[in-house]
């Protein structure tokens, strides 16, 4: 799971990377937060505009929004499928197995791997439906 904080612009923003919360599964299947980060290139993106900041592009498949209600909570699950997960609304916490649980809410954006193994468990935390815009990736890394 790949994790991109995007709320308010601060002065590190404009850094030339990116902090990246990653949950993977390990060889026994237990999953685990990772820290690392991911450099921007500037990309002349949308010509005749100004070029663009942006992070190396990943293969998709689909795109969808999920809405969650009220109450809802996934227990240990790994995901369904390599996806890209951006928060709309809402606050989530999601805990994966060797017991480290974060939050997080509009503005954060999700890679989930842990494909197999244990996987992790995620609680709308929220007394609101939330949504999420999800990406579903190729296999392809």
């Amino acid at each position: 799971m790949l994790v991109l904080q995007t709320n308010a612009m601060t002065p590190q923003d404009h850094k030339s990377t990116v902090s990246v919360v990653s949950v993977i599964a390990d060889a026994i299947g237990e999953s685990h937060f990772i820290e690392s980060s991911a450099a921007f290139a500037t990309v002349d993106f949308a010509p005749p505009a100004p070029p663009l900041e942006i992070c190396e592009p990943r293969q998709a498949e689909s795109f969808f929004i999920i809405r969650i209600p009220v109450g809802w909570f996934g227990d240990w699950h790994p995901a369904p499928a390599r996806q890209a997960m951006c928060f709309l609304s809402g606050e989530f916490s999601v805990e994966v197995s060797d017991g480290e649980i974060r939050r997080f809410g509009p503005g954060a954006l999700l890679l989930l791997e842990d494909l197999s193994g244990k996987g992790h468990r995620t609680r709308l935390l929220n007394r609101t439906p939330a949504l999420i815009a999800v990406t579903r990736l190729s296999d392809e890394k």
